[in-house]
């Protein structure tokens, strides 16, 4: 098996602040991923790190290894325009430092279509049969076929047919692509807290051929693992072409595209596609009818018999579900507790225990401040529980009023991510979450001194996009309490109690 060994160190990846250590952002000064010294000091250092390591082991292909070639940065050119010349600077000198690593293997950037010309920009995508490199004398590669996608917390799980990702996979070698790799191939699990985010399930299964529990998923494998025997038939037409191959208009939406030479026209293979999605045709090439369904690619290994149709399923196909078991406990579990466990291992033995974590901050270790901590500055990314706790006096006058009158009293956040519970005077009066949403939640109080506790709750480092350094989570902006008699309550830079909240980490 060949390697691209992607370094980053940014690497997107649905990952927690996109591989990136969170200490990272506490450096002074530093601005991440554009012509900033401290980040491509600390950049460097960790790329040459990687470089170092592999070759230390004899992995690069030079070396006899199974590298054969690296990647610097990741999808840099979605946000670059976003830091205007100090990142076209970043991207020069990004290229240049990888480069001199002299890693003896090509350096690649993806989505970079201002790449310099000591690299080689790819293409991300569900589609890259219209990629072209930047520069003539490239291979056209494209290192993330998106086969499926993450799933978010309350939404729906993603689906991509495998008719369309094997068409898009041979459209791609029917258009002269030389190099493709499926993002994700082998789905997986993001453990404790490594998912990105927001909202990012721990579950990374991507509808992957093989899923989330090392299981083929079928038609998906089989129809794929079809594909990849019959492009390996054509290997020998495929690599017989120096450019382009042979283009021939079978029609409208109807295109072949042929790789053989004059030198050899019995090494030859073609590609017949139909691009329509919605209508079926039949075509003529080399004197035979063929008949090519909506949107799909027929591959002629021997340009005269059809081997493979992208729409046309041949694998096992199979749904996999999850059955119920009455399982062995020490313990009887939990009312509110359900399980679904595969039969093999109905007779687990479980000792279920139950545990309730008091409302509000407990114990030591508290800070105090006289206005809104930002989150992740506070717990280090340590744990995704804050506490955010004030009191304040009501008194008996705007008590009475209150009882007169149907207007309630209201808290009022201004921004907050990404996931909210509000504890009023020990009761839990609502759970909210999003991304900076702001809050407007009608609350009961008593006469006298109350308590709001507000948990806050990180789900997942944000892990896309430009200027992470500042992007941050918690409540910021103005807290106020509304619909008081005596009128509005600006809770802002009352006496806040903060508490790192360690033994409810997921």
């Amino acid at each position: 098996m060949y390697l691209n060994l992607r370094i980053g160190p940014y690497v997107c990846a649905e990952w927690n602040f996109g591989g990136f250590p969170v200490w990272l952002r506490d450096i002074p000064g530093i601005e991440f991923r554009t012509d900033n010294k401290q980040f491509k000091d600390e950049m460097e250092t960790f790329t040459k790190f990687i470089v170092e390591k592999m070759r230390a082991r004899a992995l690069f292909a030079q070396q006899g290894g199974p590298i054969i070639m690296a990647q610097i940065e990741n999808e840099y050119g979605n946000i670059e325009w976003e830091y205007g010349q100090p990142g076209k600077q970043y991207v020069k000198w990004a290229a240049n430092m990888a480069e001199g690593l002299d890693a003896g293997v090509p350096w690649i950037m993806c989505q970079q279509g201002d790449a310099p010309l000591n690299v080689i920009n790819t293409c991300n995508g569900y589609y890259c049969d219209g990629f072209t490199p930047n520069a003539p004398g490239r291979p056209t590669m494209w290192t993330e076929d998106w086969n499926g996608w993450y799933q978010l917390w309350g939404g729906l799980v993603p689906h991509r047919p495998v008719q369309d990702n094997a068409f898009a996979v041979a459209r791609f070698y029917q258009r002269g692509g030389t190099f493709q790799n499926y993002y994700m191939y082998f789905g997986g699990t993001n453990f404790e807290r490594t998912s990105g985010g927001p909202f990012i399930t721990t579950s990374y299964d991507y509808d992957a051929p093989i899923d989330e529990y090392g299981l083929v998923r079928q038609p998906k494998w089989g129809h794929l693992k079809d594909l990849h025997e019959v492009l390996m038939r054509c290997e020998s037409a495929l690599m017989s072409v120096d450019d382009e191959p042979e283009y021939i208009s079978l029609g409208r939406n109807l295109e072949a595209h042929v790789y053989t030479t004059a030198a050899h026209p019995e090494i030859c293979a073609a590609f017949l596609a139909n691009i329509d999605s919605s209508s079926s045709a039949v075509v003529e090439f080399r004197g035979t009818k063929y008949e090519l369904p909506a949107w799909s690619v027929s591959i002629l290994p021997d340009c005269k018999t059809v081997a493979y149709n992208t729409a046309k399923i041949h694998a096992q196909t199979s749904l996999m579900t999850m059955k119920r078991n009455n399982l062995k406990t020490r313990n009887p579990k939990p009312a509110d507790v359900d399980t679904l466990i595969e039969s093999q291992v109905a007779t687990i033995e479980l000792d279920w225990e139950k545990q309730e974590e008091p409302i509000g901050i407990r114990g030591g270790n508290t800070i105090t401040a006289h206005n809104l901590l930002e989150q992740i500055n506070t717990t280090k990314d340590s744990s995704d529980y804050l506490w955010y706790t004030t009191r304040f006096q009501v008194s008996k006058e705007d008590i009475k009023e209150l009882q007169g009158r149907k207007e309630d009293v209201r808290l009022v956040l201004e921004d907050v991510r990404d996931a909210l519970h509000v504890f009023v005077n020990g009761e839990l009066s609502g759970s909210f979450s999003g991304s900076w949403f702001s809050l407007n939640h009608s609350i009961k109080l008593k006469e006298g001194v109350n308590e709001i506790a507000l948990l806050c709750m990180t789900m997942g480092i944000q892990n896309y996009g430009a200027f992470l350094e500042k992007d941050g989570a918690g409540i910021k902006g103005k807290v106020q309490v509304t619909g008081l008699g005596s009128g509005v309550l600006d809770l802002t830079t009352s006496e806040w109690v903060y508490q790192v909240v360690t033994n409810l980490d997921l």
